[in-house]
This record gives C-alpha cells, sequence and structure tokens, in this order.
C-alpha cells in the first residue's frame, strides 16, 4: 500500500503529530506512511 497525502491514515497521524499527541518518531514504519507525514509536517513548519 503506496500512501498518498489525501490517505485517511496520513491525516490521522498529521494531526496527531501537530497536536502534539505523538512526535515524527512515534509514526509507525508503514510503507510510506513516515514518509508522507514528515513531509507534510515540514511543510507546515517551513
Amino acid at each position: 500500500m503506496i500512501f498518498t497525502k489525501d490517505s485517511a491514515l496520513v491525516k490521522i497521524w498529521y494531526g496527531a503529530v501537530l497536536t502534539g499527541q505523538y512526535t515524527l518518531e512515534q509514526v509507525p514504519r508503514l510503507s510510506n506512511l513516515k514518509d508522507v507525514v514528515t513531509e507534510l509536517v515540514n511543510e507546515v513548519s517551513a
């Protein structure tokens, strides 16, 4: 399974990281999930 910015699981983890419930290190290495979430978080903080 390949995740995109529009994938439900990406949106869930992205929101959880932004609100401080989880850190990027806690995002599971499931396919490219962590990479996509990291990319989105970096876009916001840039």
